[in-house]
């Protein structure tokens, strides 16, 4: 799972499925008859929010401006340092074999590719590719097997002198030749290779893929060649903004904007910047979405588009003074909305010689969790769909998705309070004293390692909500270190629920990304549900207490409200849980990816291609030759041989439908052994012009840039898709 939107799973790269966006798109789901069983997949529970238009409807010409989080430390997408705007450039720059379509599976992109296809298996396996007969580089040299050949050569993993995050899949490969002419390329893999169609998206040009320093250095700051609708004009870091203009050698439907500038504007800064008119369109967390909305016309039907109810409320007649400012403010803006094609989990490090090193306790854990309480408390106010993730593996819609999550089973507080007793936590057993700096029972890595945090003063920000502030003073009791032990002393009822919607967190986590994913690791939103007080339980003289990491930055409210709140859930049971507030740049870092926790939360993106992108995020930990834990991206540090088997066989085969069979009994292992508990869906909430066409909350899919443009004067694009 790859990151964008994304695809941080970390980045065909770095912390990537940390995610790039995803290249891939199609396969049509099976025509069902009346007797046969329904698909598991099902369909994505929320469309595309993009104001589609036919292009004789969207005038030529035109700027679009484009909030982005970064300007890019480099322009290759196969580089650890790459992130979601490395791949968003390179989706409108460079080829792809295969894109995303609204399902979140690959389709063929016609504009590079006439046809792929597998044509030998035996003795191995050899798939050829028909180029579009058109496609040509900026520099007006034809696209061919010389540039797939040095891509193959680069991202083989055989040569050490090429810096690259990530070699899966091109390792597999022989050899790449030309074909019977030159728009044809015959590549022959050496082991049989599944996930073929995620090769080659993107691809560069040999000029930056032929030696160690053009791939190291040679695209890190621009793009001499490339084959898109747009080119990368100019990178202004001082003005943190990136220029890409049309590509004059594009063959295929002319761009309709004449510019797309994408300028770097932090997520508290975005509303403030739209309200100026320095931005067209921009994501944007819940709250300035609300006051957004305000300015949009309300539907007739409310349920029938973005800018009605729920996001502002059931009367928007009542508007206070504030909010009849901000209907001004935003005059000509509406909000587009979608699920994004990442997740929320909780994640419990089982590694160590702590509680959670114990599966029963992690299972515990997870039979305490109310998920669907969780996922309508964060999206009912959003007016998104509210159905729990089923799978670690690919979100509803996506060919390898099914519902695995029975493999845990549901919230289940008496056989949640079995497993516990099952593995030796007596409620109100005796605690010894702690010492001065000694911890409750939580990871080995908290044992040994400094709680640089606890010497933090606690900062709360202004940005911080009321609600979360409240919880903070009435039902935390903190300690002198900076921590604090959840519901000490706020024992009301499990099922009372703060009604008011929660504020999305906007901070990327580890954020860096795969070529062809979506934005990755990342800390997700919030939920609510304080829970019933129960005895302690201990151990051996410790208190089962867990170490819940969150981040302390302004834009982190509700991650700590959603803490606060599973730590409420965990108290039903006797689970208390010490809530550690660390600064935004160590959050990932130096606590998730180093294993300074107990519980976290934080995303990955859903990847067309499971069987590569999500196999390094749950592979088995080995030990290295140095003696420490490669733990690959798997930052729970639970893993099972049986696991990676099933990762093997399914990436081996050919057979689609044993493919997808092979990675949901995977799934379901990754379920039972409960090392994360896949929470909701994240909700994507977009700024837009209400003239801009084809853009917005793009879901699954990958966005087509030369459709992308303002309406003619009097013209109207078609409806918009629900994505309540």
């Amino acid at each position: 799972m790859s990151h964008d939107g994304v695809g941080t799973r970390p980045g065909r790269g770095s912390v990537m499925r940390a995610a790039a966006f995803l290249t891939a798109g199609v396969l049509a789901l099976p025509v069902l008859s009346g007797c046969s069983d329904p698909d598991p997949a099902g369909e994505p529970l929320a469309g595309q929010d993009i104001a589609p238009a036919a292009r004789a409807r969207i005038a030529d010409g035109g700027t679009l401006r484009w909030a982005v989080d970064t300007v890019p430390e480099t322009l290759n997408t196969f580089q650890s340092d790459a992130d979601a705007t490395t791949s968003r450039i390179a989706q409108a720059t460079l080829p792809s074999m295969y894109r995303l379509d609204e399902s979140g599976r690959p389709e063929r992109n016609e504009a590079y590719l006439e046809s792929a296809k597998v044509v030998e298996t035996e003795p191995k396996q050899v798939v050829l590719y028909k180029l579009n007969q058109q496609a040509v580089w900026s520099d007006g040299r034809e696209i061919g097997a010389a540039d797939f050949a040095a891509q193959w050569r680069a991202l083989s993993g055989k040569d050490s002198a090429y810096w690259t995050a990530r070699n899966a899949g091109y390792d597999r490969i022989q050899k790449i030749e030309r074909g019977d002419n030159d728009l044809e390329v015959r590549v022959t893999f050496a082991r049989p290779y599944a996930d073929w169609q995620s090769l080659f998206s993107p691809l560069y040009p040999k000029e930056v893929m032929g030696t160690p320093d053009s791939f190291n250095d040679g695209a890190r700051t621009k793009l001499k060649v490339s084959a898109g609708p747009f080119t990368v004009r100019k990178i202004d870091r001082k003005g943190d903004e990136i220029r890409l203009t049309r590509n004059p050698r594009w063959w295929g439907e002319p761009a309709k904007l004449n510019e797309i500038v994408l300028r770097a504007v932090p997520r508290d800064e975005r509303a403030a910047e739209l309200a100026a008119g320095r931005l067209d369109l921009a994501d944007v967390d819940p709250a300035a979405a609300r006051r957004i909305a305000i300015a949009a016309p309300r539907p007739k039907n409310p349920s029938a588009g973005p800018s009605g109810t729920p996001l502002m409320g059931p009367d928007l007649r009542k508007l206070t003074p504030v909010q009849r400012k901000d209907k001004e403010r935003f005059h000509g803006f509406e909000v587009r909305k979608s699920l994004e094609p990442a997740y929320t989990q909780l994640a419990l490090n089982g590694g160590g010689d702590g509680p959670l090193a114990d599966e029963r306790v992690r299972r515990a854990v997870a039979r305490a969790l109310d998920r669907e309480k969780i996922a309508e408390t964060v999206l009912r106010p959003l007016g998104l769909p509210t159905e729990p993730v089923g799978s670690h593996l690919a979100l509803s819609g996506q060919a390898a998705y099914a519902d695995n999550s029975g493999a845990i089973g549901g919230q289940d507080t008496a056989e949640a309070q079995a497993l516990l007793a099952d593995a030796g936590w007596v409620p109100g057993g005796p605690v010894k004293e702690k010492k001065k700096g000694e911890k409750a029972a939580g990871s080995e890595a908290d044992k040994t390692g400094k709680r640089e945090e606890g010497k933090e003063k606690e900062k709360e920000k202004g940005s911080e909500s009321k609600t979360d502030k409240k919880t903070d003073k009435k039902t935390d009791k903190k300690s002198d270190d900076g921590t604090y032990i959840v519901g000490e002393d706020d024992d009301k009822g499990a099922d009372e629920q703060d009604s008011r919607p929660l504020a999305q967190d906007g901070k990327q986590y580890g954020g860096k990304q795969l070529s062809g994913g979506a934005p990755g690791a990342y800390a997700p939103q919030g939920t609510a549900a304080p829970a019933a007080a129960t005895r302690q339980l201990a151990k051996d003289g410790k208190a089962l207490t867990l170490r819940f990491v969150v981040p302390d930055g302004e834009g982190s409210g509700t991650l700590r409200t959603v803490a606060d709140r599973i730590g409420h859930m965990l108290k039903r049971v006797g689970i208390r849980t010490e809530i550690t507030k660390v600064s935004d740049e160590s959050y990932f870092k130096d606590h998730i990816a180093s294993g300074q926790y107990d519980l976290a939360l934080y995303s990955w993106p859903a990847s067309a291609f499971p069987a590569t992108d999500a196999r390094p995020i749950y592979a088995k930990p080995v030990p290295a030759a140095d003696g420490s834990l490669n733990v690959e991206q798997n930052y729970t540090r639970v893993g099972t041989d049986q696991v990676d088997q099933l990762f093997e066989q399914a990436v081996s085969t050919l057979d689609e439908s044993e493919s997808r069979s092979l990675i949901r009994k995977a799934d379901s292992r990754i379920w039972a052994a409960a090392g994360s508990i896949p929470l909701y869906q994240r909700p994507q909430l977009t700024a837009a012009r209400t003239n801009l066409a084809n853009a917005g909350a793009f879901g699954f899919g990958t966005p087509v840039f030369e459709d992308m443009g303002f309406l003619k004067k009097g013209a109207a694009g078609q409806p918009a898709p629900s994505a309540s």
